[in-house]
């Protein structure tokens, strides 16, 4: 697949098969991950990985995450919260749920570098995924059980989660969405 289609086809996929995925890919995932660029090359990242029955324990707290969605109705709309539910729930059934963490290093400006070279190695690892048939979803760690979700992927103090990425064989037809066109200032 061509850079250019990866970038343009790839899609947030919420509902998978359940169907194993096997462990050298997610091992080719990793390590596209951490191509990523960093600042000064510090690779401020650290991927954990939880499948069977840790995936299970990371999947029931997030179905915590479903009593909160009620603070956002306004936004999502009555269907938008019934979907985000039933994706929280059991998390579409992806069989494979990585939290990518950085460490907390009090320094705004070194934790906002740290945060753009995660998103970085987010993207490669998605972009990867979708290269190698896989479907997957990065989704921010909800704040209010983020203390439970460090327990479940034994972190250790320091470190935060900065986003989860649920992986898995896609049970859905990916849909295009519109891009939006009017994001650049061209200054001459």
């Amino acid at each position: 697949m061509e850079l250019a289609e990866a970038i343009s086809g790839r899609r947030s996929i919420r509902m998978f098969d359940g169907r194993e995925v096997e462990k050298d890919l997610i091992g080719q995932l990793i390590t596209a991950a951490t191509y990523a660029p960093s600042r000064m090359n510090t690779q401020p990242w650290h991927f954990h990985v939880a499948v069977g029955e840790s995936r299970k324990a990371v999947a029931e707290v997030m179905a915590m995450t479903t009593a909160y969605l009620e603070e956002y109705l306004d936004i999502l709309g009555p269907e938008g919260v019934e979907h985000a539910a039933r994706f929280y729930a059991d998390l579409g059934s992806a069989p494979v749920v990585i939290a990518v963490a950085s460490p907390v290093t009090g320094d705004p400006s070194v934790d906002r570098d740290n945060a753009i070279s995660v998103g970085a190695a987010i993207q490669n690892l998605l972009l990867t995924a979708h290269d190698l048939g896989l479907s997957s979803c990065s989704i921010s760690s909800p704040h209010w059980i983020r203390d439970r979700l460090r327990s479940v992927f034994k972190m250790v103090e320091g470190w935060e989660i900065i986003s989860l990425v649920v992986l898995g064989y896609g049970a859905e037809e990916p849909h295009e969405r519109v891009r939006h066109t009017d994001v650049v200032t061209y200054l001459t």
